[in-house]
C-alpha cells in the first residue's frame, strides 16, 4: 500500500486517499463479519445449550457492553496519544475471542468469548474512524460511509457464512474464521504503517480564503444536540437490534421457515443496510446531515408500523426498505457530532460507536426478556414504534458551515 504522502502544500495533500479508505472498509468488513457470526448462530446455541431468550440477550449485552464502555476511553486516549498499530492488536483480540467461542461449552464461556470480541471492536472502531477522516480529503461523509459500508457488508455476510459453514457442521467450525481474522491483522498492520507516516494530517489546517466559516454554538446548544443524538442512537439501535437478533426467530415462528431460509432472509435485510450506508454519507455531504437524520430515522416509521401485519413476501420487502433508510443515519450522526465538537475525532467516534454497541446490548436484553414473557411477535409489535422517536431531530441545530460573503 503506498503511503499517499506528498510534499507539503501540494494539492494532493488533502486529496482522498482511496487505497487507505478501501483498506479500512475491507478491514471493517472482516471485523464485522466475525462479529456477526455470534448472533447468526444464536438458533444453534439456543438448541445446543437450552438457552432462553433472556440468556441470548445477556450474551449480546456482554458483547455490546465491553465494546461500548471501552470505545470512548480508547478514543479519548488516542486523541492525545495516537497509536497507529493498535488496529492490528484489536483484531488479534477478536481472533482469540473466536477461538474461545468455537470451544465454549457453557453459557459463561459463551459470555467470555462474546466479551473478548467486544473488546476487539472497542479498539478497532475509534482508531479506524480517525484514519478514515484523515484520508477523507474533506469528504467526511463519503469517507465514513465507505468505511461503514464495509462493516455493514460484513454484517450481512456473517449469517450466510454461518448458514453455510457453522449451522450444518457445528460450533467448532467457528475456528476456521480465525484465518479471516489473521488476514485482517495483516491488512491493518499496513494501514497502521500509513497512519504512522501521516500523523501530520491530524493537525488542523488553516481555513483558506473564501472557505465556509464554521458554525459556533453555545455550550448549552452543543449539550442539547449531543443529548438528542444519544436518544436518536438508542431509537435507531433498539429497532435495529430487534431485526438483527430476533428476525430469524420471528420468521421461524410466524412463517415456519427453516433456520437456513431465515438466515438468507436476514442476509437480504443486512445487505439492504449496507446499501443504505453507502448512500447516507455522500447525500449528507450534499444536502446536509440534519436532513439525512430526519429521513433516516423518522422515515422508517411507516414501514416499521406496517411490518407486523405483512405476509412473508411483504415482510422481506419491507425490511429491505427499512434497512436502506435506517442505515443512512449513523454516518450522518457521527460526522454531525464531530462537527459539533471539533478536535475530538477519536472521542466522538468512540462515544458514538460505544453508544451504538451499548444501545444494541441493552435493547437486545430487554427485548429478549419481553419475548420470554410474551412472544417473539410482541417484540416486533413494540419495536415498531421506536422510529417515531426520530421526531426529536427538531432539537438539532444547524451545524453546516455558512459561506463567507465576498
Amino acid at each position: 500500500m503506498s503511503d499517499g504522502t506528498t510534499t507539503a502544500g501540494s494539492d494532493q495533500t488533502q486529496s482522498t486517499v482511496m487505497k487507505v479508505l478501501l483498506a479500512l472498509s475491507c478491514a471493517h468488513m472482516i471485523n464485522d463479519t466475525l462479529q456477526s457470526l455470534l448472533p447468526a448462530i444464536y438458533p444453534l446455541l439456543k438448541n445446543s445449550y437450552g438457552l432462553t431468550f433472556t440468556q441470548i440477550g445477556l450474551i449480546t449485552l456482554t458483547y455490546q457492553v465491553t465494546g461500548s464502555l471501552l470505545q470512548p476511553v480508547v478514543g479519548f486516549y488516542t486523541d492525545r496519544n495516537p497509536k497507529p498499530y493498535s488496529l492490528p492488536v484489536g483484531m488479534g483480540v477478536t481472533l482469540v475471542g473466536l477461538a474461545v467461542l468455537s470451544q465454549a461449552a457453557s453459557f459463561h464461556m459463551l459470555c467470555i468469548a462474546a466479551g473478548m470480541v467486544g473488546v476487539g471492536s472497542s479498539v478497532f472502531h475509534p482508531e479506524s474512524s480517525r484514519v478514515a477522516r484523515m484520508a477523507s480529503g474533506g469528504k467526511h461523509g463519503f469517507a465514513q460511509s465507505l468505511f461503514q459500508v464495509g462493516g455493514n457488508f460484513g454484517t450481512s455476510l456473517g449469517p450466510l457464512l454461518a448458514a453455510a459453514i457453522i449451522i450444518p457442521r457445528g460450533q467448532d467450525h467457528i475456528l476456521w474464521f480465525t484465518l479471516l481474522a489473521l488476514v485482517g491483522i495483516l491488512l491493518l498492520a499496513k494501514v497502521g504503517g500509513w497512519y504512522a507516516r501521516n500523523l501530520g494530517r491530524l493537525k488542523p489546517k488553516p481555513r483558506a480564503a473564501g472557505e465556509a466559516a464554521p458554525v459556533r454554538l453555545s455550550r448549552g446548544k452543543v449539550a442539547l444536540a449531543l443529548a438528542t443524538l444519544v436518544v436518536l442512537i438508542f431509537s435507531k439501535y433498539f429497532y435495529l437490534i430487534s431485526l438483527t437478533n430476533y428476525y430469524t426467530f420471528y420468521l421461524i415462528d410466524k412463517f415456519q421457515v427453516s433456520v437456513q431460509q431465515a438466515q438468507i432472509y436476514l442476509f437480504v435485510f443486512l445487505f439492504a443496510v449496507a446499501a443504505g450506508t453507502i448512500i447516507g454519507g455522500p447525500v449528507g455531504d450534499r444536502i446536509g446531515r440534519k436532513l439525512v437524520i430526519w429521513i433516516s430515522i423518522l422515515g422508517v416509521a411507516p414501514f416499521s408500523l406496517a411490518l407486523p401485519h405483512m405476509g412473508l413476501v411483504g415482510t422481506v420487502v419491507l425490511t429491505g426498505f427499512i434497512g436502506v433508510i435506517l442505515a443512512s443515519a449513523f454516518s450522518a450522526i457521527l460526522v454531525y457530532a464531530q462537527e459539533l465538537v471539533p478536535g475530538n475525532v477519536g472521542l466522538i467516534a468512540g462515544l458514538f460507536f460505544g453508544l451504538a454497541f451499548g444501545a444494541a446490548g441493552i435493547g437486545s436484553a430487554l427485548l429478549g426478556r419481553l419475548a420470554d414473557h410474551t412472544s417473539i411477535r410482541t417484540v416486533f409489535d413494540v419495536a415498531a414504534y421506536f422510529p417515531l422517536i426520530g421526531i426529536l431531530t427538531v432539537f438539532l441545530p444547524e451545524v453546516e458551515p455558512k459561506k463567507q460573503k465576498t
